[in-house]
């Protein structure tokens, strides 16, 4: 059987799920389930795979169900703690001190306070934390998942102190036994190249990266808003590109003069400090109104979840006090992960593994002290003490958090065992690659300087697939090679673009949806929000690939030139038409005090 014909049959399954989920918006659990049953069918009688190594597969992604669970489980649990014991009215009101803009709090909270935390913990429990906050700020549930899976770009591949490039592209290059590799990547020492591989990702990132806030709040208005304008968004330009830059230029930096384990956690915490101070001076804000969701009454019903937040409940105690327990949280996170403290390697030597499934080289375990979840969990309890909580109180907290994530979990049964299959697929009697390398293979068409952009394109197909930046380049970063040789390129910038493509593809990863979605009480619409990030998705894909393009050709009038001159005069014309975009009129919801009020005397 010929490439294309095993292309065409190998993307069915991709192609019923991006049918059903995306254009019919059937719910997740629907559609894994179709796509689940063609990749079996598939997997077994066309790659002629096993039916143990199926099975094994299977077994391995219902292992990741427990441990994706796990995390947004405890996330919500440390919610709930706050919630029940009022600190979360006090944090609330902590942030609507600095600024009442939803626009903003989406950008200081999640993109740059968001970024630390990513740099810090990784695989989704980002989303899951700051995700249910947004939430309890008042946001619509599925704005805020929407806003996550955003988020989930540029702090990825340096998430979990840096795991996508010293374990992703590291593993997957050979780590640097392969000599053959080591030759072709002119490699002396390999801790060196792993050091200016995460300098190259950080640049493309960087640059990329500095317009993600602005689609942020463009697309929070215009899907969100009262009177869904786009044009409400662009108000926010200025802070916007102001709070890209405070990320990206110690992101940058980290990455050239520190190592893969520092651009996100100092992206967020150094950018975090400029931008609170701007938004309580009022810099680069918005001059005319504080913009506000409308009125609850008024949402649609597919943007609200089951996560509820009492406002009226607000603790006595201290702001600090009140924070302090997502302050231990970062603080657990990070020390739990950087590779200069033993406390990563120790907390891995606790992994219980279960190796060769059902006879196979699929192996699987739960790494349970290493989960982020365990940190959750963990920081949860102690708030009991710190913030004085009784154990009706508490209970009611830990059965509202598994009453949430039991919807989730029925999606995630079929998702993640279908992309397990669907990667661990090569090996069969018909002697083919895996179907994700099959499809990667059948990209070799554009070989040439067209790479640039196929190659973040590859990237974000494995992440997609896989949900994670790490497992995408364990699988692609050698394939890339080997394609960058064969088109004359610069196999390190192609590994790079590689890495940048794969953070791009969490946007829009289905389990990561689905993981989101939990976190924010919102199961059952995870094709909508899919929908709306491949808008961002495309932008962040194409400019990676048109930045790379130049970095390997050169600056002049070519094909990487004209889409970054293409994409970007199309934002700053958006900008320009839009920046003086205010309604004249009062809103007829509005009313003192009211969380929903659009104010015109700006943030606090």
């Amino acid at each position: 059987m010929d490439l294309w014909m095993l292309c065409i049959i190998g993307i069915i399954p991709i192609a019923i799920l991006f049918f059903f989920l995306v254009i019919l918006r059937w719910t997740a659990r629907t559609s894994m389930l179709l796509a689940f049953i063609s990749v079996l069918f598939i997997s077994m009688f066309v790659w002629k795979v096993p039916i143990d190594q199926v099975s094994a597969a299977s077994v391995d992604g219902l292992t990741t169900v427990f441990s994706i669970l796990y995390i947004v489980f405890g996330a919500l649990l440390l919610l709930n703690t706050l919630k029940e014991s009022g600190a979360l009215g006090v944090i609330r009101q902590s942030i609507t001190g600095v600024t009442q803009d939803r626009r903003i709090q989406v950008i200081i909270l999640l993109w740059i306070f968001g970024a630390f935390l990513e740099g810090a913990a990784g695989y989704g429990s980002t989303g899951a934390v700051v995700g249910s906050i947004l939430v309890a700020l008042g946001f619509p549930a599925m704005s805020a998942a929407l806003m996550v899976m955003i988020f989930q770009s540029t702090s990825v591949s340096f998430g979990a102190a840096g795991a996508p490039i010293w374990i992703g592209v590291s593993d997957g290059l050979g780590g640097g036994k392969n000599e053959e590799i080591n030759s072709v990547l002119n490699v002396t020492s390999w801790d060196q190249f792993l050091l200016d591989m995460g300098e190259k990702v950080a640049i493309i990132h960087g640059s990329v990266g500095v317009l993600v806030p602005l689609f942020m709040v463009v697309l929070l208005c215009g899907f969100f808003g009262k009177n869904k304008s786009f044009k409400e968004g662009f108000g926010a330009w200025k802070f916007a590109i102001f709070g890209g830059v405070c990320v990206s230029v110690p992101y940058i930096l980290s990455g050239m003069f520190l190592g893969p384990e520092f651009p996100s956690l100092f992206g967020g915490l150094l950018g975090l400090i400029p931008a609170i101070i701007a938004a309580k001076k009022g810099w680069f804000m918005p001059k005319d109104k504080v913009w506000q969701f409308g009125d609850k009454s008024n949402w649609e019903k597919d943007w609200i979840g089951v996560l509820e937040v009492e406002e009226e409940k607000i603790a006595s105690f201290s702001t600090f006090k009140s924070w302090l327990p997502y302050i231990i949280m970062a603080a657990l996170l990070f020390i739990s992960n950087v590779s200069f403290l033993p406390v990563s390697s120790w907390l891995g030597n606790t992994t219980i593994e279960i190796n060769n499934l059902f006879g196979t080289d699929i192996s699987t375990g739960i790494d349970l002290l290493a989960s982020p979840g365990t940190i959750f969990v963990t920081v949860s309890i102690l708030t009991i003490w710190l913030h004085g909580i009784k154990w009706p109180t508490y209970k009611k907290a830990l059965n509202s958090s598994v009453v949430t994530i039991g919807a989730a979990a029925a999606s995630l049964i079929f998702a993640v065992p279908m992309v397990q299959v669907f990667l661990q697929s090569g090996g069969g009697a018909a002697g083919f690659e895996s179907i994700p390398s099959t499809l990667a293979s059948g990209l070799t068409f554009f070989a040439g300087n067209s790479w640039a952009f196929i190659a973040p394109v590859i990237g974000a197909m494995g992440a997609f697939l896989a949900g994670s930046n790490v497992f995408s380049n364990l699988m692609f970063s050698q394939f890339q090679v080997e394609m960058a040789l064969s088109s004359n390129l610069t196999p390190a910038w192609i590994v790079a673009l590689q890495s940048v493509g794969a953070a791009a593809g969490n946007m829009f990863s289905v389990h990561n949806v689905i993981m989101a979605s939990a976190a924010v009480g919102l199961v059952g619409r995870e094709g909508n929000i899919i929908r709306k990030v491949l808008i961002p998705a495309t932008y962040y894909i194409l400019m990676t690939g048109a930045i790379g393009y130049v970095i390997l050709v050169g600056i002049g009038l070519n094909a990487g030139t004209l889409v970054i001159s293409a994409v970007l005069g199309t934002i700053f014309i958006a900008i320009f038409v839009n920046r003086g975009y205010y309604k004249k009129e009062p809103y007829l919801d509005s009313k003192p005090g009211s969380a929903n009020m659009y104010s015109k005397t700006g943030s606090k």
